[in-house]
């Protein structure tokens, strides 16, 4: 089953902010050197080559492996097992993480208010994300709790930690493309078009770790501010 027949079409209720937030993500990556852009027209994704060091990456898979716990997944119309992983979210206010946040914020030009707490996602051999979007479905019901806080996601920022000895690319069907994990490499994606109206082309998978284990950090943007409306700092 492909997730994008479980889910009916829906508009996006608020394509103007994302289509601001697209052309002004869009400029900053073109105008980095670090940041190469894939050669597609059905999607915008950037790869930036060792965006995180050793040293960085090592530290955040003892974090991802301190409170990784079986990984949760939105209701997407059936019952079949869809996400095998473990996962959990760092302390963005964790001096070392904070510090890695801000640079990603500064790399893309989103507030941080912006930015959902970075998710680490640990892949041992056999397990695995089938095909989904990172943006959420307006058609359906946790919509009603995710619209009003924050919003639609608008880019996805993945790192990956290490490499595994085989297996666990992230492959875009849509586009005919996978990427190999590379320690330290970050990939970046719009989640909608250049126009604001969700990009169903952007549907991606991590494929089984055959051998080996795969670390990676996510951080997702919304379109409106997330972070005063889901977290109280202590």
């Amino acid at each position: 089953m492909n997730v994008t027949s479980a889910y009916a079409d829906a508009p996006n209720p608020d394509k103007v902010a994302l289509l601001r937030s697209g052309a002004h993500v869009r400029r900053r990556l073109a105008a980095d050197p670090r940041a190469h852009k894939v050669d597609t027209d059905l999607a915008e994704i950037w790869a930036v080559a060792d965006f995180l060091n050793e040293e960085e990456c090592t530290a955040l898979i003892a974090m991802i492996d301190r409170t990784a716990e079986p990984s949760k997944v939105l209701d997407h119309g059936t019952k079949e097992i869809w996400r095998t992983s473990s996962s959990g979210n760092v302390d963005r206010y964790d001096p070392f993480v904070h510090r890695l946040e801000t640079r990603i914020d500064k790399l893309l030009g989103i507030p941080h208010l912006f930015g959902e707490t970075m998710q680490g996602q640990r892949y041992q051999v056999g397990q695995e994300f089938k095909s989904h979007h990172d943006f959420f479905h307006p058609s359906q019901s946790y919509w009603q709790q995710e619209g009003p806080a924050g919003g639609q996601r608008s880019w996805t920022a993945m790192i990956f930690l290490n490499e595994p000895e085989e297996g666990g690319a992230t492959e875009f069907p849509h586009l005919g493309m996978g990427v190999r994990p590379q320690a330290g490499m970050m990939l970046i994606w719009n989640n909608v078009k250049p126009d604001g109206t969700l990009n169903y082309k952007t549907l991606h998978t991590g494929t089984p770790v055959i051998k080996g284990v795969k670390h990676i950090i996510t951080k997702w943007y919304r379109q409106n501010n997330w972070l005063e409306i889901n977290t109280i700092k202590e």
